[in-house]
């Protein structure tokens, strides 16, 4: 363990000291690189910026309202018959909008029935098997200028539907749901 200590403790500044030689020695104007790259960061961090305040504030409160709660309460029959527990519910829910939204659900999860049960294994599988859909989307489309993303929406909510259905499908095959 303290070899892999002892490496990581100097990777980032060997990396840091290689980049500025290769950038000396092919004679750039490392520091104006540098520094036209921070303004371009900054830039595309400012417009995207409103997305991100956007994604976060909505589901904040739609957590604070209890909309999760009541979506539960009244979907449980079916959540039933699907094999999903109703706690999981939040969690596929919120998956598609924020990671870490749906990382403090898990953890709850988690915490509640515990590491083992088949919520938190299911839990934890749905973490796996999807993505924070409209977070990248708008990360990424954002930083890129696109508007028209309705076909990739469309797409990657597919692809998420198909995480939760797998996901169901073999934790109740292989944690016994």
């Amino acid at each position: 363990m303290t070899v892999l200590q002892n490496i990581s403790d100097y990777i980032i500044p060997f990396v840091i000291t290689a980049v500025l030689v290769a950038g000396l020695c092919s004679k750039e104007e490392v520091y104006e690189l540098f520094s036209a790259g921070a303004e371009e960061g900054i830039k595309i961090t400012l417009k995207i910026l409103p997305s991100i305040i956007g994604l976060m504030m909505a589901v904040n409160m739609m957590r604070a309202c209890g909309s999760f709660e009541l979506i539960g309460n009244f979907a449980a029959p079916l959540l039933k018959f699907l094999g999903l527990p109703a706690e999981i519910l939040p969690l596929v829910l919120l998956r598609p909008i924020s990671g870490s939204a749906s990382l403090g659900i898990t953890a709850d999860i988690l915490n509640a029935f515990g590491p083992d049960s088949y919520a938190g294994r299911l839990a934890s599988v749905i973490m796996g098997a999807t993505e924070t859909t409209f977070y990248t989307i708008a990360l990424f489309f954002g930083a890129a200028g696109i508007k028209d993303n309705g076909k990739t929406v469309l797409g990657a909510l597919l692809a998420n539907i198909t995480g939760v259905i797998c996901a169901i499908l073999f934790s109740g095959l292989f944690f016994g749901g």
